[in-house]
This record gives structure tokens, C-alpha cells and sequence, in this order.
């Protein structure tokens, strides 16, 4: 699997980075070029940006139609309090699975 950042952008109000990726996908995972899972791509996304895996989050993620590429949107947070303070339940839960703590 391949990553590129194709836009990242800082977001000093929310005190994050905001990343659009691509991810192409050619013969990994257990069906070859399937679209990779949320964690696998979140992994991939941790290396690139060499950031912790507390304070990254995949917003969304969508496979193009006839390719074997995925295009999705990453926010990188400066702590993983301000991760907490901001992002929604039910991306958190996405990303970190569990019971989804924080509320509406």
C-alpha cells in the first residue's frame, strides 16, 4: 500500500493539521487490491506523518470507482486532550473502537 498526501493544511484555531491522502492499493490485504481497512490505513498514515497513534483520526475514507486507490481525510491533533475536546463520539469510536465515551 502506498500513501500520498496530496493537501495538508494547519488549523491553528483547532490546533491540528488537516491532511487529504490517497492511498493506492494494489495487491495487499487478504483479497488482492481490496480497499484497506480504517486501521490499516490509519497505520500507514501514523508512519507517514510520523506522528502518535492517539492523536490521529480518519474522518472519512472513499474507494474510487474502477481504481484500486482510496481517497480520505486525516486530522492530526497537537495532544490527545484537544483529540478529545474536539472530534465527535462516532469518529472516535471509528478510529479507536469502544464504546464510544464522549457523548453527543
Amino acid at each position: 500500500m502506498e500513501i500520498e498526501i496530496s493537501k495538508e493544511k494547519d488549523n491553528k484555531l483547532l490546533k491540528r493539521r488537516e491532511v487529504l491522502f490517497r492511498l493506492e492499493h494494489k495487491g495487499e490485504g487478504e483479497e488482492k487490491g481490496a480497499t484497506p481497512s480504517r486501521e490499516e490505513a490509519r497505520n500507514a498514515l501514523i508512519k507517514k506523518l510520523q506522528c502518535g497513534s492517539n492523536v490521529l483520526v480518519i474522518d472519512w475514507m472513499r474507494p474510487e470507482f474502477g481504481k484500486r486507490e482510496t481517497i480520505g481525510y486525516a486530522k492530526v491533533y497537537e495532544s490527545e486532550d484537544r483529540l478529545k475536546e474536539v472530534e465527535q463520539g462516532h469518529i472516535l469510536e471509528r478510529n479507536f473502537g469502544g464504546s464510544g465515551s464522549k457523548g453527543k
